[in-house]
């Protein structure tokens, strides 16, 4: 995600390595096959926190499922899940309590369902420490968290880092918020900070930690994968035992992270504890490779959801360029969230760059050209805007949507006039995605049928223009205006988008 950052520091103040504490430290893979893990999870773990041997007597129950087809996310009643997720990285170091509380209500209420954190995160002032002075490990790094006695926020003794991280992902959950959480943020971290004797057992202890709580785990984090793919399967496996005390990868989703223009498919194709890709579209105006990375992901194999984790930022310097050559704006931030989810994602991410690195929040500095402060950023329109998505894909049964340009009969287009339709399976419904405002021409019969009630959905206001009834093969549609709209044609028999 940023190209320049502080150097890693394991090193402490003096003033937090006096701080009364328990570090547990685990040993490396090949003992921990002589040693019964759960044992030493329980043993060692249980008391802080909060887990003992009952809380795993009763079967765990996965909070989120692939879909029978392998596109899509399904939660515990069945129900298909749309995920729109921000990205809030450096939220566990940056935010207090009170301000946790209050990113969280305002995220509630634009609409997003998920929220993307890192545990251990070495950008915005990380690793270490957070506004409570505490840091995450000791000085035998990720061997030894630091865990305290007690969870008192009114005792500092007490409160420690991972009790901080406790309150975030409850709050979240409390609202109805799953937590997308990266244990180590990858990116100059990997192989320095975890490395493949220490990976299994982190994961052993964060996995035991959160086992019961709606945590969907993404490894990785803003880095390519190549020749260290064994650490990450370390730290999966470590994971999945501390979570559900065997290497049961069923119980809760996992992906990894990657680096800009690339895919977790890539890496890791045939892994078993993939459940799904995520891709990094990146932040920079590369229109068709972003498009082909889609494709790409969508028809790889073993089919799996997947979805952007790091589009375009709101308000970030086009491609990093310091000074900028422009920021981005509410539209580049749409154009990437609904070419996306038309061409058959899960979901989508959304991100502010002032947001994620909570600027403001504490006095480190900006980073990669970020301006303002992150209250007022979390008010930035597109932020708003992503619920219309949600809107208008909850509105239809929008599991059943798969990409199909083939609708649109006039002269493809590429770049940032790139066309991009779903049609539903049962042909209950299709749509467009215009970006541009120019006319073009669909044939909505062969797809829809001859009768269908046809519309515009604005992106930006979620309200709909009807067009009436429209019976014609091939027709052109000219958009409202010069900017986004979304063609939406339904079946006769269905109903209209409220």
């Amino acid at each position: 995600m940023l190209k320049q950052d502080p150097p890693l520091n394991n090193e402490q103040p003096e003033e937090a390595q006096k701080r009364p504490r328990k570090s547990f430290k685990f040993v490396g893979r090949t003992a921990l096959a002589v040693v019964a893990l759960p044992t030493l999870i329980f043993a060692g773990l249980g008391v802080k926190s909060g887990i003992d041997a009952a809380a795993y007597q009763t079967p765990l129950i996965p909070d989120l499922t692939i879909s029978a087809n392998h596109r899509y996310f399904v939660d515990a009643a069945s129900d298909p899940f749309f995920w729109m997720a921000d990205t809030a990285w450096s939220m566990p170091i940056s935010l207090t309590r009170d301000e946790v509380v209050e990113y969280l209500d305002k995220r509630v209420a634009q609409g997003f369902t998920v929220i993307q954190t890192v545990a251990i995160f070495n950008q915005a002032g990380g690793p270490g420490p957070n506004r409570y002075g505490d840091w995450p490990y000791g000085p035998s790094g990720l061997s030894e968290p630091v865990v305290t006695d007690g969870a008192d926020p009114s005792d500092p003794q007490q409160y420690d880092y991972w009790d901080h991280l406790d309150f975030i992902i409850s709050e979240a959950n409390a609202r109805g918020l799953r937590v997308a959480l990266v244990p180590v943020w990858a990116d100059r971290q990997v192989g320095t900070l975890l490395t493949k004797s220490n990976a299994e057992g982190f994961g052993a202890f964060i996995g035991a930690r959160f086992h019961d709580r709606r945590v969907i785990w993404v490894l990785g984090g803003d880095h390519a994968a190549d020749g260290e793919q064994q650490i990450w399967r370390n730290l999966a496996r470590g994971i999945a035992i501390g979570a559900t005390r065997e290497e049961n990868y069923n119980i809760f989703l996992m992906t990894y992270h990657p680096y800009a223009d690339h895919s977790s498919s890539q890496y890791f194709g045939d892994d078993r504890w993939l459940s799904f890709d995520m891709l990094q579209g990146g932040h920079c105006l590369r229109y068709d490779k972003r498009r082909a990375l889609i494709a790409a992901t969508y028809n790889s194999s073993p089919t799996r959801p997947f979805l952007d984790g790091e589009p375009i930022y709101a308000a970030v310097p086009y491609c990093w360029d310091n000074p900028p050559d422009g920021y981005s704006t509410p539209i580049d931030v749409r154009r990437d969230a609904y070419w996306s989810v038309f061409a058959g994602a899960a979901g989508h991410t959304y991100g502010n760059h002032t947001v994620w690195q909570f600027l403001g929040a504490t006095d480190h500095p900006a980073l990669m050209g970020a301006v303002g402060d992150w209250r007022s950023a979390m008010d930035d329109e597109s932020a708003w805007q992503m619920q219309f998505l949600v809107k208008l894909m909850e509105s239809h049964p929008w599991w059943k949507g798969v990409p199909n340009n083939d609708i649109i009969t006039d002269q493809p287009r590429d770049g940032v006039a790139q066309l991009q339709a779903i049609v539903a399976s049962d042909k209950s419904y299709a749509m467009v995605y215009s970006p541009d405002g120019e006319p073009f021409d669909v044939d909505i019969a062969s797809s829809i049928g001859p009768s269908t009630r046809m519309s515009w959905y604005d992106p930006r206001t979620g309200e709909s223009i009807d067009l009436g009834m429209v019976g014609a093969a091939s027709q052109e549609y000219k958009p409202p205006t010069a900017e986004d709209w979304v063609l939406v044609a339904d079946a006769a028999t269905a109903q209209p988008p409220s």
